[in-house]
């Protein structure tokens, strides 16, 4: 049977998102459930995966199918494309199975030429509006499926605008809108070296190329990344009847969510122009009106879009954003789709929802994007300092979250410098596009123009990214590099300010910011992840203030405690260079015991926060030398506080270092050679617990012996640890339950994990390292190619970002496997990096672990994962 690549918009429905895209897929369903969509056809992402199989060419079959899809449509709408009487207009649109907002192509009043212009002019009787609509479609066309650059249409545009004195382009004359058409034709023939085709049917095929083309533009590709939407789903093509919002006062265009994308408020929230196209809206050209004073200009037409968001909020149980057109006072839908939302969005509405008996928890919980989460887990602004702060203008609070940062004009200065370690607010009178990246690294963004619907807010909001939109209390002068307030307060690049997307307001300088609270819906959000979660989260924290934050937000436990981090700071160091660079065990032994009472203090301090929660501390791991300095002042400091020559510790430290310190002497490697380390962190971990028991809080401290690739290894400095905790319970009178266990991050250890799971109460996979020594990629250094992997589709992921579940997870299922069938309850979990990434943690839901453990932050992200995991097994 042949493949069918085109459908009318009566022969699909909602759930063929995958054959017609988002678009195509609503368009057909809106059609469906008996809504103002004007008909059209929508052309597969198959088709457009076939063009891309046939070297980027459309196959005669698929254009067969198109010219009688398109005879379909001109017999019912009794028009014809290029027609000199009844020409019909299409626009064609983009359409991938998954939103993409403002990644991909548009091309509208496509079928305009010389002679259906007229024709278009004479029939509706007004000659302005068509030849506004040809020279919207040339510029359109020119840019999207020839690539001209729009700009040198703009310059056209401006400069006759200047020359009249107009400021908006509604202002332009029929005999100004005819100069603008021959001047843009004649920027295409010397661009493209050839006539504006008139012919329809080549415009429509060239467009449809265009289309397919844009699913591999370089902001499609970015936007794919960083959503996690892969590349080989293509796109489809809507081709669709034109209805037009620029035929005077009595038509217009809009954007609405039927709530608030910002809070999840329960209310119409939009923006719309009169006598307006397509992105004149998004683009912010004009300055759009609120949805709510369309009542006043046509209550008709506005109690009709009331009716039709209710239908669909209702249709498809979550808050939606319209397109919409109003054409001589008739009203037409032209998009519909789940709209992109802040994370404090998507709690209000998942958590009203449910209130409203519309969907129930476990469907809440779904919905959520557990990234997302990340918005809400950050600091805001201080409000002591907000108060202090000197605001300097105010614009549209589109997209909340408060950033701090240096100013940049360009995406290409704000990528540089947030690469540099610069935090950037991106300045532009209004995003485009071509702007993600720069969009992407900045800590905010900021535009002079747009609205609530603008490029700049709608990203933003998908981004979690704070944004203020159409800030016009303020001159952006991107030539001179200045933003100009009307107070004459002038700010150049690479100075400060701070923008609270929550407000509008924009600050001069720093402001300092205070933390997230988990309150109102976001903790009953949280209590009903608790419900149906079935696995534990964890954190790694090495000092008491980042436990704290981790048990604020829900961690049940420490899941990896690194005592070298405590070793580092001030006030240990030198004592940590003096038992390394000791030439005796017994001189060594004097420098343990000073730290062992520092390690002891700080284990008390984070047992004392964690109260009954389990805490896995991890013993020594990194190489000697890290701890050992190379500054010849420090050095000659440190041989006079041992009464030793500075040749001699230059000499000691010279023997420690190493060709690899990451293969070297480290972790388990150390207590072989220097037992007493061990035994110290040990005789410290134990005390500290004991000192809290006696304080009446149970305490079950997990004893974690780092890089153990040889059951032996274990085996020996298991017996060590065990011998001092017993002689330590001993000497204090007081026993308390205790586990010792193992770091899996070797891949011997994988493969041998049921002689290794004989010595171990519990794994933890460090994931980290067992990541690098299976791609045998240094983390420190990976950076410098594993772009160009993700690039050129070598890796789909960083692997050191997200698991690499089929080699690294088959590593991890087998020591999972291996290590139950000696030890069935033996405790599992992990602690690297991906412990917070969430298809990591479904990952190890799927494998059977215990817990997943990950930095403070993360905690929720984790929570949220592991609910959304459990109920997926379920299904």
């Amino acid at each position: 049977m042949n493949t069918k690549y085109i459908y009318s918009f009566d022969e699909g429905n909602k759930e063929m998102k995958s054959l017609l895209g988002g678009k195509g897929a609503n368009l057909a369903e809106m059609t469906k459930i008996g809504l103002p969509v004007p008909p059209g056809f929508t052309i597969t992402t198959e088709a457009c995966n076939d063009y891309y199989e046939n070297n980027e060419s459309i196959t005669h079959n698929i254009i067969e199918e198109i010219e009688l899809h398109l005879q379909k449509l001109e017999n019912n709408l009794e028009k014809k494309l290029g027609d000199e009487k009844e020409p019909l207009l299409i626009s064609v649109r983009s359409g991938s199975v998954f939103s993409m907002p403002g990644m991909m192509d548009t091309i509208l009043n496509l079928g305009l030429n010389d002679i259906s212009v007229v024709a278009l002019a004479n029939n509706t009787k007004n000659e302005r509006f068509a030849y506004d609509s040809y020279r919207r479609f040339i510029q359109m066309f020119s840019d999207v499926a020839m690539g001209v650059q729009k700009y040198k249409f703009e310059n056209v545009l401006d400069k006759i605008k200047e020359e009249n004195g107009y400021k908006f382009d509604t202002e332009l004359t029929v005999e100004d809108l005819k100069n603008i058409v021959e001047q843009f034709k004649i920027i295409y023939k010397r661009e493209v070296k050839s006539e504006f085709p008139q012919n329809p049917k080549k415009q429509l095929m060239l467009a449809i190329e265009a289309v397919f083309k844009s699913w591999n533009n370089p902001r499609a590709i970015t936007y794919r990344k960083l959503n996690d939407i892969p590349n080989n789903l293509g796109t489809a093509v809507n081709i669709q009847s034109m209805v037009f919002g620029n035929m005077g006062q009595t038509s217009g265009t809009g954007v609405a969510f039927t709530r608030n994308p910002s809070t999840g408020e329960n209310k119409l929230f939009g923006e719309f122009l009169m006598n307006a196209q397509g992105e004149d809206v998004v683009a912010g050209i004009r300055t759009p009106e609120d949805i709510s004073t369309l009542k006043d200009i046509m209550p008709d037409v506005y109690d009709k879009f009331i009716e039709i968001t209710n239908i669909l909020e209702n249709h498809y149980k979550d808050m939606q954003d319209i397109e919409f057109t109003i054409e001589k006072e008739k009203l037409y839908i032209l998009q519909t789709r789940n709209g992109k939302r802040t994370a404090k969005a998507a709690i209000n509405i998942a958590v009203d929802l449910v209130a409203d008996d519309i969907i129930d928890k476990k469907e809440a919980i779904m919905r959520i994007e557990p990234n997302q989460l990340d918005q809400l887990l950050h600091p805001t602004f201080e409000e002591k300092s907000l108060k202090e702060a000197n605001i300097i203008a105010k614009g549209l609070p589109a997209s909340p979250g408060a950033a701090c940062g240096r100013v940049y004009f360009n995406t290409e200065k704000a990528v540089d410098a947030a690469k540099n370690g610069e935090d950037v607010i991106l300045v532009r009178l209004e995003t485009s596009p071509e702007d993600i990246e720069g969009m992407v690294l900045s800590q905010g963004i900021l535009t002079a123009r747009g609205g609530m619907t603008s490029h700049a807010a709608v990203v933003a909001r998908g981004m979690g990214k704070c944004c203020v939109a159409g800030c016009s209390e303020i001159k952006v002068d991107e030539h001179n590099k200045e933003i100009r307030t009307i107070d004459d307060t002038l700010i150049k690049e690479g100075e400060y300010i701070s923008i609270d997307g929550a407000t509008g307001f924009v600050y001069l300088g720093k402001i300092d910011k205070t933390s997230a609270e988990l309150s109102g819906n976001f903790k009953e959000l949280m209590n009903w992840i608790d419900e149906y979660r079935d696995m534990n989260v964890r954190t790694n924290a090495d000092n008491p203030r980042d436990a704290a934050i981790a048990v604020k937000f829900g961690a049940e436990g420490i899941g990896l405690c690194r005592t070298e981090h405590m070793f580092f700071e001030e006030d240990r160091i030198p004592v940590v260079r003096e038992m390394i660079l000791s030439n005796t065990k017994s001189q060594r032994l004097v420098s343990l015991e000073k730290l062992l009472l520092m390690q002891r203090e700080d284990f008390v301090k984070i047992f004392e926060v964690m109260e009954e929660r389990p805490v896995n501390i991890r013993l020594l791991d990194p190489p000697l030398h890290e701890f050992l300095p190379s500054d010849d002042e420090i050095i000659e400091e440190l041989a006079k506080s041992m009464n030793i020559e500075i040749n001699d510790i230059k000499k000691r430290i010279s023997d420690l270092e190493e060709f690899n310190p990451m293969l070297g002497h480290r972790g388990c490697r150390l207590a072989i050679t220097y037992p007493e380390i061990y035994q110290m962190q040990a005789k410290a971990i134990i005390q500290a617990a004991i000192k809290i028991a006696k304080e009446s809080v149970k305490v079950s401290p997990e004893i974690m012996i780092p890089l153990v690739g040889e059951v032996k290894e274990l085996k020996n400095i298991r017996e060590l640890v065990i011998e001092t905790v017993e002689n330590t319970m001993k000497e204090e009178g007081l026993k308390i339950d205790y586990t010792v266990g193992t770091m899996i991050e070797i891949p011997r250890a994988c493969l041998t994990a049921d002689e290794i799971a004989k010595e171990a109460d519990f794994f933890s996979f460090g994931t980290n390292d067992l990541t690098q020594m299976t791609f045998g990629y240094s983390r420190d250094d990976a950076g410098k190619f594993l772009g160009q992997y993700m690039d050129k589709d070598i890796l789909e992921k960083d692997p050191f970002q997200v698991l690499d579940q089929n080699g690294v997870g088959k590593l991890i299922m087998m020591a999972t496997r291996l290590s139950k069938e000696v030890k069935p309850n033996i405790k599992l979990g992990i602690c690297g990096e991906h412990g917070g990434e969430p298809s990591s943690v479904e990952f190890c839901y799927r494998m059977g672990l215990d817990y997943v453990s990950c930095s403070p932050f993360r905690v929720p992200i984790a929570r949220l994962a592991a609910a959304q995991a459990s109920i997926k097994n379920a299904r």
